[in-house]
C-alpha cells in the first residue's frame, strides 16, 4: 500500500524527549507550521510550560503527557491523549535518550542496563504502541538514531550499542511492516555531534568532563530533518556532513586506532577536570561554547544525495511578540 502523509499543518505529531534539545526544536517548529503537538517526556512542570508557550503563541496546539518511555502503560496513556484531544496521531517521533560516558569495566551493569531500557526499550514501546495508532490512518514513525548506529565510540559504548539496537530494530520493522502492506513511513535520522545538553545531562565516569568534538551542529536541523520526514517517505537521514562520513569511515577504518581516543581528546583540549563526583547526573548546561557551532545557514541536505534541493533554513527561532528569538539547545528544567 503506497504511503501519503499529510502536510504539517493538517497533522498530529507525538514526540518524546520534547522538554530538551532536538525534541525542544521538533515542538517548536512543528507548532510553528501548524500542527498539532503532543508533548511527553518525565518532567511535567517543564512540560507544562511549553505547552502554555505554544497554545500562546504557536500556530497548532499543543497538550501534554508526563512519562517514561520505559514505561508502556504511560506510553499508552499519552496516545490515547492524542486520539482524545486531536481526532489520532499522524507522526510518532521516538526521541528520548540518554548516554553514559565511561569505560566500560568502570560502569556498573545496573546504569547500562537502564540506559538501555530508554534508548532501546523505550523506542521499540514507541514504535509498536505508534503502529497500533497508525495501522488504519496510516503516517509517520520516525526514530532518532545517530552517526554512531553506524561507527561505534570508545567510552559511550552502551550509548553505542544501543544506537546500533535502534538502528537495526527500525531496519527490522520498515520490512515487515512493508511485507503486511501498512501505509507507514519508517524512518531513521542519524545526526552527528548536536548543539544540545546531551553531554551535560549524561552520567559521567570519566576524570574529566566530556565535551562534544567539533564541529557541532544546531539542534534545528535535526528538526528540519524530523519534519522533513514526517512529510515525505524517508528511509534513513543524515544530519551535518560528519555523519556521512563517519558512517562511511566505519565500514574501513582500524577500529583499533579508536583505542587512543582518550588520549587525543586531551590533547585536543576537549576534555577538562571533572568537577563533579564520577557517578553523579549532570546538572543542566552553563555556559556553552559556540565557536564551533554550524549553524542553520547552511544547507541541510538528505542522506548522501549532494544535489538535493536545500531545504529551506533550519535556524529559524521561535520567536514571542515582538520578543527576542528563543533557542532551543538547552532544556526546560524544573
Amino acid at each position: 500500500m503506497a504511503v501519503k502523509l499529510k502536510n504539517l499543518e493538517d497533522q498530529t505529531i507525538l514526540i518524546t524527549g520534547a522538554t530538551s534539545g532536538i525534541g525542544l526544536c521538533t515542538a517548536r517548529a512543528a507548532a510553528d507550521r501548524g500542527a498539532n503537538v503532543v508533548l511527553v517526556a518525565r518532567n511535567e512542570d517543564a512540560l507544562r510550560r511549553l505547552a502554555d508557550e505554544i497554545n500562546t503563541e504557536g500556530g497548532g496546539r499543543a497538550v501534554y503527557s508526563a512519562a517514561d518511555v520505559a514505561d508502556e502503560e504511560a506510553l499508552r496513556k499519552a496516545a490515547n491523549l492524542a486520539k482524545t484531544e486531536f481526532g489520532g496521531i499522524d507522526t510518532w517521533v521516538n526521541n528520548a535518550g540518554g548516554s553514559i560516558y565511561g569505560r566500560i569495566m568502570d560502569v556498573p551493569m545496573e546504569d547500562f542496563r537502564r540506559l538501555f531500557e530508554t534508548n532501546f526499550f523505550g523506542l521499540m514501546n514507541g514504535s509498536r504502541i505508534a503502529v497500533e495508532h497508525l495501522r488504519e490512518r496510516g503516517g509517520a514513525l520516525i526514530n532518532l538514531g545517530s552517526e554512531v548506529s553506524d561507527s561505534p565510540v570508545p567510552i559511550q559504548a552502551v550509548y553505542s550499542a544501543s544506537k546500533h539496537a535502534v538502528k537495526g530494530f527500525t531496519d527490522s520493522f520498515r520490512m515487515e511492516l512493508e511485507a503486511d502492506g501498512l501505509p507507514i513511513s519508517v524512518t531513521l535520522i542519524k545526526p552527528t555531534a548536536i548543539h544540545t545538553p546531551f553531554p551535560e545531562n549524561a552520567r559521567n565516569y570519566l576524570p574529566y568532563e566530556p565535551h562534544l568534538p567539533p564541529p557541532v551542529y544546531a539542534p534545528e536541523l535535526v528538526a528540519e530533518a524530523i519534519l522533513y520526514a514526517a512529510e515525505v517517505p524517508t528511509r534513513e537521514f543524515f544530519v551535518g556532513e560528519m555523519a556521512k562520513l563517519h558512517s562511511s569511515m566505519a565500514r574501513v577504518e582500524d577500529h583499533g586506532s579508536h583505542d587512543r581516543h582518550d588520549a587525543e581528546q586531551r590533547r585536543a583540549g576537549h576534555a577538562q577536570p571533572a568537577r563533579r563526583p564520577l557517578s553523579n547526573q549532570f546538572q543542566p548546561a552553563r555556559t556553552r561554547q559556540r565557536g564551533t557551532l554550524r549553524d542553520g545557514d547552511q544547507p541541510l541536505r538528505k542522506g548522501s544525495d549532494a544535489s538535493s534541493a536545500d531545504r529551506r533554513s533550519a535556524s529559524r527561532r521561535r520567536r514571542g511578540p515582538g520578543g527576542p528569538a528563543q533557542e532551543c539547545d538547552g532544556q526546560l528544567s524544573s
